[in-house]
C-alpha cells in the first residue's frame, strides 16, 4: 500500500521536519541562481535592482524568467532524492507509487486527459468571448516556451508532487497513523503555498478554494490508486499546457504562450467550477478505468 511504504519505526515525524528543511534550503540555493543572475544584470547593464516581486517576475524576457525559475526546481529535485535515500534509506520510488515500477501508461493518460479537457475549455472561452484574448503567438519566442516548458515544468510539477503527495503524504501519515489526516494537511499546505501568488491579489482570496481543491483532488487520486502517477500526469498538463495556452499581465509567470488574456478577472462560479464539477467527473473516469473501490477505507482509514 502506498502510503504505508514510508510508515515504520525508524521514520518518526521528527525526521520529516529536519527534512522539509533541507528541502527548503535545497529549493533556496536553487533560488541563488536567479538572484546571481539579477544582480548581475543590474550591475553590469546600470539598471536598478527590481524591489518587488512583479517587478522581478518582469526584469527578465519571459522565456528567461521561466528558465531561470525552473532552475531552483532542479535543485530542489536534487534535495528531495537526499533526504529520501539518505534520512528515511527509502527510494524515490517508495514515495512515487506502491507498485513494482511506476506505471507510465497511467501517467500519459492522465496527462493527455488534462490536457484535452484544457485545450477545449480555452478555445470555448476563446469562441464565446474573444473581446477577452488577444492572439499572442510570436513563432520564435513560442519555440523557446516550448523547448523549456517541455523540458523544465514536468521537473517542477514533479517536484511538487513528490514533496506534496509523496514525502508529506507519508510523513503525516507516520504522525496521525490515519488517511484523512494527511490528506486533508497537504491539500491544506499546498493551497497555503499559493497565497502570495498574484492571483489571490487580483481575484480575492475565494481562490483559494480552487488552489486547496486542486490539492485535495491530487491527493484523493494519489490515495484512491495508490500511487501519484495520475497526480503527476494531471499536474504536467495543468501548467505545461496553461503555459503555452494562455498568459495574463496577473499572471504568476508571464510566457510567450498562444493567446492573451485581457480580461479583468473577478471571482465567479468559474472558480470554483473545476472543483465542484470538473474535478469530480474526473474521479468517476479514473475510478471506472482503474476499479477503483473502498472508498471509505482508503480515504479516510487507519493504517495499522
Amino acid at each position: 500500500m502506498f502510503i504505508e511504504q514510508g510508515v515504520k519505526p525508524g521514520n518518526r515525524f521528527s525526521k520529516y521536519i529536519w527534512g522539509s528543511l533541507l528541502i527548503i534550503f535545497a529549493s533556496f540555493l536553487g533560488q541563488l541562481v536567479f538572484l546571481v543572475a539579477l544582480l548581475y544584470s543590474s550591475f553590469a547593464n546600470t539598471k536598478s535592482y527590481p524591489t518587488s516581486n512583479e517587478a522581478v517576475m518582469q526584469y527578465f524576457d519571459s522565456n528567461l524568467t521561466l528558465f531561470l525559475v525552473m532552475v531552483s526546481f532542479v535543485v530542489t529535485m536534487v534535495g528531495i532524492f537526499f533526504v529520501v535515500r539518505n534520512l528515511h534509506n527509502q527510494s524515490l520510488q517508495s514515495i512515487t507509487t506502491s507498485r513494482k515500477k511506476v506505471d507510465w501508461s497511467r501517467i500519459v493518460f492522465s496527462f493527455l486527459l488534462w490536457s484535452a479537457f484544457t485545450i477545449i475549455s480555452t478555445l470555448l472561452a476563446y469562441y464565446f468571448s474573444p473581446g477577452d484574448f488577444v492572439f499572442n503567438f510570436k513563432p520564435i519566442p513560442f519555440a523557446f516556451l516550448v523547448l523549456i516548458g517541455i523540458i523544465f515544468i514536468p521537473i517542477q510539477t514533479s517536484c511538487e508532487e513528490f514533496i506534496f503527495r509523496g514525502y508529506l503524504m507519508q510523513g503525516f501519515a507516520n504522525l496521525a497513523k490515519n488517511r484523512w489526516f494527511p490528506l486533508l494537511m497537504t491539500s491544506l499546505i499546498f493551497g497555503g503555498m499559493h497565497w502570495f501568488n498574484p492571483e489571490v491579489t487580483k481575484i480575492g482570496p475565494i481562490i483559494m478554494i480552487y488552489y486547496i481543491g486542486t490539492g485535495l483532488f491530487l491527493g484523493i487520486i494519489t490515495l484512491m490508486d495508490e500511487g501519484m502517477e495520475l497526480a503527476l500526469g494531471f499536474h504536467a498538463a495543468n501548467n505545461l499546457v496553461g503555459a503555452l495556452l494562455v498568459t495574463s499581465d496577473w499572471s504568476a509567470l508571464q510566457t510567450h504562450s498562444i493567446f492573451k488574456d485581457i480580461s479583468d478577472p473577478s471571482a465567479g462560479f468559474d472558480i470554483i467550477f473545476p472543483v465542484i464539477i470538473v474535478f469530480p467527473i474526473l474521479l468517476f473516469i479514473f475510478s471506472k478505468k482503474y476499479n477503483w473501490s473502498n472508498w471509505k477505507d482508503k480515504l479516510l482509514g487507519k493504517i495499522l
